[in-house]
Parts: structure tokens; sequence; C-alpha cells
């Protein structure tokens, strides 16, 4: 069963002498979209992947002659796991300059290795999309509202990857997420940082999903795990960059009263960070559902972001006196604060948030108004 993406049609992305670089996790559905969209497209095309030995040996060294060859009768490279090849970013803009008209795709599953390979040399020859597990906004495409609400528990519990939405029972569900976990969700990390163990890093995630939505410091995730600061401030970088967590930064324009050195921390799938803890209990025998609320909330926003071009900053918003805005939006010249509800239909907004920034906005989204948040 394919699953529609919001990027299904790559003919709005695909231009002459332009890479289009698709990035996202693993196991998010990046070569399957890319797939669709071949099996329907006028282009003559090459598909090759960064894991055939000898896709990566000819296209790691930047030889003109030989790429020219590599492309010669195509109108468009599609180059999988590319993140996978040395010296990609090189090849790909050699390609671009020197092939009149040549149009290319890369995808990767990792974003660090990836970008950090095409940023440079493909400055101006380059367009990015970055693919999520499943977001309502795509799945609003196969259930209706009455549908998709009625499934919010499974959302919830089991997150969005394709494999696991697409399972029909809940044991299915619970083993491909674990499996998930335990198979890919480090691999690029271990991999390409040549980091010998995960251990301190799945241990470093179990803290991090126990402290879901909370204020989280870096020195005592360091103290708790018996590692120095910067190895901490390392790896929170390397989960971020391979899209496992997302870093909520604080807002501010009053150093005095608001804090901003900590972080809050979510996961880009509820279901990892469910297979992290072991637990998927159903929400009514849950302690924990305010914070996965919060996180599910954050993170479909995040997608309705970036699929519909909302170019905002993001921040949560926090004083020391505990008055506080769960997330915060500024776009347009507009600061938007929303706090998230499970069981609360409304609440005030803090005092100090009206008057610190007047002409702020303020609302509560809980389960009766969600919809409109994230679709």
């Amino acid at each position: 069963m394919y699953l529609p993406r919001y990027y299904s049609d790559l003919d709005d992305f695909i231009k002459p002498n332009k890479v289009l670089v698709i990035f996202g996790p693993r196991q998010v559905g990046k070569t399957t979209m890319v797939k669709h969209y071949l099996e329907s497209t006028s282009f003559k095309y090459r598909m090759d992947s960064g894991d055939n030995l000898q896709t990566r040996e000819l296209l790691s060294v930047s030889d003109i002659e030989n790429l020219k060859e590599y492309a010669a009768g195509y109108d468009l490279l599609v180059i999988d796991e590319a993140q996978r090849i040395e010296n990609i970013g090189l090849s790909l803009k050699i390609l671009v300059d020197q092939i009149p008209g040549i149009r290319i795709i890369a995808t990767g599953s990792s974003s660090f290795e990836l970008a950090g390979q095409v940023g440079e040399p493909l400055t101006g020859r380059k367009t990015t999309l970055t693919l999520y597990p499943l977001s309502q906004l795509e799945l609003a495409e196969i259930y209706n509202p009455q549908e998709l609400k009625s499934r919010l528990e499974r959302w919830l519990i089991y997150g969005g990857y394709p494999e696991v939405v697409t399972a029909e029972t809940d044991s299915e569900r619970r083993a491909i997420i674990t499996e998930m976990m335990n198979s890919y969700l480090l691999k690029d990390i271990l991999e390409l940082e040549k980091i010998k163990s995960a251990k301190i890093l799945l241990d470093l995630l179990k803290l991090l999903a126990f402290q879901l939505g909370n204020l989280v410091s870096l020195s005592e995730l360091a103290s708790a795990l018996g590692i120095d600061y910067k190895t901490v401030a390392r790896y929170i970088d390397l989960l971020e960059k391979s899209f496992v967590i997302y870093n909520l930064r604080g807002f501010s324009r009053n150093l005095r009263k608001e804090i901003t050195k900590k972080s809050k921390y979510y996961f880009y799938d509820t279901g990892i960070r469910n297979a992290i803890i072991a637990n998927f209990n159903p929400l009514d025998l849950r302690n924990d559902i305010g914070a996965l609320w919060e996180n599910w909330l954050v993170i479909e926003r995040l997608k309705k972001q970036a699929y519909t071009q909302i170019f905002s900053n993001n921040y949560f918003w926090r004083t020391w006196t505990q008055q506080k805005v769960d997330f915060v939006e500024e776009h347009g010249g507009q600061l938007y604060g929303y706090e998230f509800k499970w069981n609360e239909k409304t609440a005030a907004p803090p005092s100090e948030w009206l008057k610190t920034y007047p002409g702020a906005k303020f609302q509560v989204i809980n389960r009766k108004n969600y919809f409109g948040f994230i679709c």
C-alpha cells in the first residue's frame, strides 16, 4: 500500500542543472516516494544507491570524463543513500555544471553527513526537502477528520512511520517500532561518527524520554551518565542532526526574568520515544500523557510548517517565577503563544507574557481544537 506523501509530485522541485536533496530519518519512505515518482515520470532516468560498492567507487572520484560517461543519455540521475559516497557533493557539482539540462535527486538518511558533503559544493545548485514520519496533514488524504481523531491514541502511542501506520495489529506495531529502534535509530551515528558503543547514546535517550517537555540541563545529563559536558553536548548535536530529537530553545527579550540557557527536547516520532522506554500502554494507564501530547503536537506542527512553508522561529517561554508558554512561534513580525492541554479546555494567558509582549497572541490547544493547528 503506497501512502501519499506531501512531496509526491517531485516535478515541482526537480529543475535542470539542479540537485534535489531529500533528507529524513531512516525508514520514513524517502526511497519509496522517489520510486513512486519514477513510475510515472517521462524522464529517462538512472537510479543507483550509495550502498552499491561500484556506485560508491565511481561517484567518489571527481573525474569529469568518468562522470560524463556515467550520466550519458539520461535526463535524470537518482542517487539513493548518497551519504555513503565520499566526496558526493563535489561529484554532483561537476555533473550539474558540466552536463546541460541534467536533473539529479540525492537522498540521504543522515542530515549531518550529507549536509556536510553537499552544503558548500552545491551552494546555489540545490533544493532541499526534509521528509518526516507520516504527518496528520498527509494522513488526511486517506482519512477524514473524524477517522483521524478516532485514531488519536494510535498516533500518540505508535507514531507515524509508514510501516507502523500500515500494520494491522498493535502487536505488529510494537514489534516493528522496537526493531526499528534497535536496528536503525542510531545506525548513522555509530557508522559515520565511529562511536564504538550505543549504550551511552541509548542511556542519554532514555533520560531525555523521561524528561519530555521539561527543561533539560546538559550538565545534569552529564552527571547522571558519568561523562563530561562536552561529550553530552556532542551526542545531543548528533541526535538532532540525525533526526532523532528536536531541540526547542527558550525565547527571551528580557534576560533577567526569562529562562534561555536550558532546552526542551522532543522526539521526532512518539513511537520511537515509547519504544526507548518500553512503554506502549494505552493512554488511560499512562502518567505521561500530558508530555506525550505536547511532544506529538510540537512535531506535527513542525511538519506542517515545513510542508506548507510557514517560515517560523520556534521557542518555548518560561520565567524564573514559573510562568510559561509551551510553544512560541515568531513569524511575520508577530508572536504566537500556544499552551497544550490534554484534559483542560481553557487556560488564561500568563500575566507576564501579556505584560512583556503586548500584542502577542495566545491560544490553548486541546483535544477539541487541535486539528486546525496541525492540518
